[in-house]
């Protein structure tokens, strides 16, 4: 297994206060982590809240940081398991960390000096190092590659098992293709390979076979092997993009003219291979751009060159789609997919004009129909919001919002989106008499951008209930107050503030261990901190007599290791900068292995309110756990596996969300429908049927297992029909089939009325006489809501991944690049 993931704990570029800048990157395998020696971009200050609140203007309301001294011996054992590596006459503009296998113990790292302008002409140069013991100790291995130069933009590209691929940077003019190097023993040994075409974007691996791999070529050409690289086949022309979809599905647009200036017309076609290119299907024609996430293909069309763009959606790898509803969209709304997975989608949809906020809706199962969540969603700048799943916890969701006071407030939802909530004061903090409200607020993507924090909120799906997160105290959000470390341990319902100042953290033994470092903004770091108790308490150790300059805090990822690697720069005598990682392996410190007495069990959503039937139950299921004691000191180690057990709870109104149509009541729990909307029933086409649904306005929560109970009358009661289905227009030459796209209602209508002759009259009064009953139940219209242009797909194609399960990887919230900056 192969990881490659975020160092910092999320997916941009982090601007330190230092001449150091750290960037990451995510595929569905692990974790690569870049730090590069940069320049610093000017700290911005936007006042996000009032420092009224709070008891000064720097530092909000006090909390104590436990903090326990070391004894010698302890001392004397990091000591003796602390290993530090200069690099020496390394003077690379940046190094990239990447952990290749499951607990492997190898790392490759990747030392480039960034080209100039003219490395057309002059080039540059790498060095390749290889680690075995999980970072202790490396070895020079540039001669495994020839010394080449790699590319910087491509890196290190890691795939399933212990692949390797290396990509040259090589001149276009003086040579006929590119040229790889690849590994299938983690680096242990390369394979040169000369490409008969030269790479546009790093080659992408097919989620479970390592041999079959998809690159694009700088001419458009989309190739594929099925050897690990050995052999390449062209399989089409003018492609634009592509990514894999579940199976051997792999989903690319392509342009019969040329390529960009399709795409700003919408003239892209959407195909389909099932068989590696042997075949292809027409999914849809005059297409924008398309994305695949978690179970989901979805498109953005142009239907009629005068019509704004629509989106639609398909949870069947293409076979057949709908246009999703989405309520109060319009073209001057740009919109996001947040997160998604074989359930439902989270989707943003952008307010007119430059306000920084827009509102949240959650599909279906079927990607299709969509509900609002939650309104003035904050979206600000650099095309990123704040949502977060919290993965420590089944359901779990946490953004900021920008209230209409113009400050930001953080709300945490735990049941999928359903409802979403202010975060309690941590219970170690007090605020101010004349504070009016007192709630956590958590620094999120917009926070991080701004150079506010180093770090989003941290989670892990092993490290259970556990979330760690840079917040500040008071009525809202504010960049004017000093941000602190607060801690969670049952996955967001409570906290308590745990380290003073920002700081770098890392989740190590699946939550049995936590250690982080103090963000500096000027000077250097020579200590870490370590927490046995989900950050009660901590111990401080001086792991180095020569601090250095931090540049990024790197762990094996899974959460499995019991050791952490710092990374800095350290300049030389002769004023030439070295590269310098220190290891410390807690391992030998926390020797003794857990027992069942460390273990305790633990209801999950548990908030003690009396009701012992509903006690603990989100999305109709209860949830106990076995998980560590605060107070118990030991390893859970690497065959540690989450263990709960699992029963349904009955149905409430709280398992359902609004339908589309409808809002739930500001002081009732009941979905009512909006007033605005015509009365009409719903109708659409699915699967070349007709599908009029009835609705009391509510729908199951997806993924929610509740049985009994509360059940809102024809939630779920279908009539279906058959439905006209036209072909799409001009297939490709390859094309075995085509997927067909609906009638218009006026057409059918024009069919029923030839069909059914004499009998038209006594049949119209039937279906009046049905309508008439059927909308004094379901009270939702169809308006036409289009959709500027898509644009999910990101150059990495890192979009999905897990596609046995159909389900997005991503342990983070999923969030990919909007079409925002394509509006004007």
């Amino acid at each position: 297994m192969i990881w490659t993931t975020a160092l910092l704990g999320g997916l941009c570029v982090i601007h330190l206060a230092i001449p150091l800048r750290a960037d990451s990157s995510s595929s569905p395998w692990g974790r690569t982590v870049t730090l590069r020696r940069g320049q610093m971009l000017p700290r911005p200050r936007r006042d996000t809240g009032s420092s009224t609140d709070t008891l000064d203007s720097s530092r909000g309301p006090t909390f104590t940081s436990c903090l326990i001294p070391l004894t010698p011996t302890e001392h004397k054992i990091l000591d003796d398991n602390t290993q530090e590596t200069g690099f020496n006459g390394d003077d690379g503009s940046y190094v990239i960390l990447t952990w290749v296998g499951d607990g492997t113990g190898v790392i490759l790292v990747l030392s480039t000096i960034s080209s100039p302008l003219d490395s057309y002409l002059t080039g540059g140069s790498s060095r390749l190092y290889r680690s075995t013991d999980y970072g202790k100790s490396f070895h020079d291995i540039s001669h495994r590659i020839n010394h080449t130069f790699i590319k910087e933009e491509f890196g290190v590209s890691v795939g399933p098992g212990h692949s390797v691929i290396l990509t040259a940077d090589t001149h276009v003019v003086d040579n006929p293709g590119g040229i790889i190097f690849t590994s299938t023993d983690a680096g242990a040994t390369f394979k040169f390979i000369q490409l008969p075409f030269h790479l546009a974007q790093p080659i992408t691996y097919h989620f479970f076979n390592p041999d079959y791999l998809v690159a694009l070529s700088i001419d458009g050409g989309l190739w594929l092997s099925l050897d690990f690289g050995a052999k390449w086949t062209k399989v089409h022309d003018g492609v634009h993009s592509f990514s894999w979809g579940a199976g051997k599905n792999l989903f690319f647009s392509f342009s019969r003219i040329d390529a960009v200036e399709a795409e700003e017309r919408g003239d892209l076609v959407l195909k389909r291979t099932k068989d590696l290119g042997k075949t292809f299907t027409v999914i849809h024609e005059d297409i924008f751009s398309f994305g695949y996430i978690g179970a989901f293909l979805f498109f953005s069309v142009m239907e009629d060159p005068r019509s704004p763009r629509v989106m639609y959606f398909s949870a069947d790898q293409g076979d057949t789609f709908s246009q999703a509803l989405l309520p109060s969209a319009s073209t001057e709304q740009f919109y996001s997919i947040l997160d998604g997975d074989e359930d439902m989608l989270f989707m943003h949809v952008d307010n007119p004009g430059d306000t920084f906020f827009g509102t949240m809706y959650t599909s279906d199962d079927r990607g299709i129909l969509f509900s609002k969540s939650l309104e003035r969603h904050l979206f600000a700048g650099h095309r990123k919001s704040d949502f977060t799943n919290i993965t420590s916890l089944r359901g779990v969701y946490l953004t900021n919002k920008l209230d209409v006071d113009g400050r930001i407030r953080s709300v945490i939802s735990f049941n999928r989106g359903g409802t979403w909530r202010q975060l309690k004061k941590p219970e170690n903090v007090n605020c101010a008499d004349n504070a009016r409200r007192c709630n956590l607020h958590i620094h999120g993507e917009h926070s991080r951008n701004n150079n506010i924090v180093p770090m989003l909120a941290l989670s892990e799906p092993t490290a259970i209930g556990l979330v760690i997160a840079h917040g500040t105290v008071g009525d809202s959000l504010s960049s004017s107050q000093h941000p602190d470390v607060f801690v969670s341990s049952d996955g967001g319902y409570n906290w308590r503030g745990t380290l003073r100042g920002p700081h770098h953290y890392s989740i190590l033994d699946s939550g049995g261990l936590i250690v982080a470092v103090e963000a500096h903004h000027e000077g250097q770091v020579k200590t870490i901190k370590f927490s046995t108790d989900e950050g009660r308490c901590w111990k401080s150790y001086n792991f180095t007599e020569q601090p250095f300059f931090f540049a990024g805090l790197a762990s094996e990822p899974g959460t499995k290791a019991m050791n952490v690697s710092v990374w800095g720069f350290r300049p030389e005598e002769d004023g030439q900068p070295m590269w310098v990682a220190v290891t410390i392996d807690f391992q030998s410190l926390i020797t003794r292995k857990c027992k069942k007495k460390d273990y305790e069990e633990w209801l999950a959503h548990s908030t003690d309110k009396g009701d012992s039937e509903r006690n603990g139950c989100v999305l109709g299921m209860k949830e106990t756990y076995r998980r560590l004691k605060k107070q118990s000191v030991c390893r859970n180690g690497r065959n540690f596996v989450v263990s709960k057990k699992q029963s349904p709870c009955p149905c409430t109104r709280e398992d359902y969300l609004c339908d589309y149509g409808y809002y739930r009541h500001v002081n009732t729990s009941e979905c009512v429908r909006q007033q605005n909307t015509p009365i009409r029933n719903f109708e659409m086409c699915l699967n070349g049927e007709e599908d009029e649904l009835l609705t009391a306005g509510y729908r199951k929560v997806p993924s929610d297992k509740c049985e009994g109970g509360f059940a809102p009358q024809d939630v779920v009661q279908t009539i279906i029909r058959p439905c006209g289905v036209k072909p799409s227009p001009g297939p490709s030459v390859k094309s075995t089939s085509t997927v067909a796209h609906f009638d218009t209602p006026r057409e059918r209508l024009v069919l029923i009325l030839v069909s059914t002759g004499a009998a038209a009259i006594v049949l119209v009064a039937i279906v009046s006489a049905v309508l008439a009953v059927r909308r004094g139940v379901y009270g939702a219209g169809i308006p036409a809501y289009r959709f500027s242009n898509l644009r999910i797909v990101d150059d990495n194609n890192g979009i999905t991944a897990d596609l046995e399960s159909a389900a997005s990887s991503n342990g983070i919230a999923c969030q990919h690049d909007s079409d925002m900056n394509l509006l004007e």
